[in-house]
């Protein structure tokens, strides 16, 4: 009789020491204002942008959720979601993220969406996985703020193209130097007061020099490739047009392999290059641009930023899965209450769409 009092003792004993967070509960809740949620949230926002080929840069606007989850043999996961804005910077534009403005809600803003998994150990972040999408700010609410302003536009409308070819024409004829290629239509805007049609485009330089070029499709990119930025507006006039465009051309930069998540080994053929090869006709390497038909979108999908990219959780053999909580109690043995749990979503850094 003893005995079996000593053995209930002990399992009453073991299970107060096994008790989770809460009830339940296989993880914590972080404050998602506390410093190690920015912490994370920032390394999974860098490795967002390091993704990036096309679209514009995001930055952190807000912090939804946080759940911190053991691994094992060591460290944590932290399982965070978010929301990003649009920023002005190209994903090709070296500026450093924190000299890049948000793209504010009367130039039509972009909201991201993204879930990651990130990993602490020894102190130190690394992304384990990724997955975001975004999409415009709705029109309603940009008439609200700004009646008059232009909307995106779908990045293949006729306008849009033309506009692009003439701006790309334009400055090739004005340029000393080497001839440029599209890269990408990255936004577009028509304007209807004056009439006109406003684009922001991605550029690279060729082996060809632009007062020299007679047939665009003998013209080769760099080896270490140099990219551009430009901005250009066309306004319709009578009997005829007039291009404004303005480009930043950016210091040649050598290729580099695109950053994998933490502990992955992934084949040079998996990772995606700034001239994929099925790339749409809005991303074009090559001759100008040509309208086809393609799907009308207004801006670059954040769901298409991890193509290509593997993940550590299929890639390590270890089996990380939130879906269920692991029970650490014993069946019917009471589970002390653990921790109030802090308050989510985290402060709003520019403004909320």
């Amino acid at each position: 009789m003893k005995s079996l009092v000593l053995v209930f003792c002990l399992a009453q004993l073991w299970g107060c020491h096994s008790a989770p967070l809460g009830p339940g509960l296989g993880y914590r809740e972080l404050n998602c204002d506390d410093p190690e949620s920015e912490q994370a949230a920032l390394v999974a926002v860098d490795y967002l942008n390091s993704n990036l080929l096309q679209g514009f840069k995001h930055t952190l606007n807000q912090i939804d959720s946080v759940k911190v989850w053991s691994r094992r043999p060591m460290g944590e996961v932290f399982e965070i979601e978010i929301d990003t804005l649009e920023t002005v910077c190209h994903a090709l534009d070296p500026t450093p993220l924190p000299n890049c403005s948000v793209r504010q809600m009367r130039q039509h803003a972009v909201e991201g969406d993204c879930d990651f998994h990130v990993l602490k150990q020894d102190g130190q972040f690394s992304v384990l996985s990724a997955k975001c999408d975004s999409s415009p700010d709705s029109a309603e609410d940009v008439r609200k703020v700004c009646p008059e302003c232009p909307l995106l536009a779908p990045l293949n409308d006729t306008k849009v193209v033309h506009a692009v070819d003439a701006a790309l024409a334009a400055f090739n004829a004005r340029n000393n130097g080497s001839y440029f290629q599209l890269v990408e239509v990255a936004r577009a805007q028509l304007v209807p007061i004056p009439a006109s049609t406003y684009v922001e485009f991605a550029v690279a330089a060729t082996d060809c020099v632009a007062q020299d070029v007679t047939d665009a499709t003998h013209c080769n990119l760099l080896a270490e490739k140099q990219y551009g930025f430009c901005k250009s507006t066309l306004t319709e006039k009578v009997g005829g047009e007039e291009v404004a465009v303005t480009c930043t051309v950016f210091q040649t930069q050598p290729v580099l392999p695109q950053p994998q998540p933490d502990g992955t080994n992934v084949p040079s053929s998996v990772v995606a290059s700034a001239a994929p090869a099925s790339a749409p006709a809005e991303v074009v390497v090559g001759p100008p641009v040509v309208a086809a038909p393609i799907v009308h979108r207004a801006h670059y999908d954040l769901r298409h930023a991890f193509t290509g990219v593997a993940s550590v959780e299929s890639a390590s053999g270890e089996a990380f899965h939130v879906g269920k909580a692991p029970m650490v109690g014993q069946p019917g043995v009471a589970v002390a209450a653990g921790p109030v749990v802090r308050p989510c979503p985290g402060r709003i850094r520019h403004f909320k769409i």
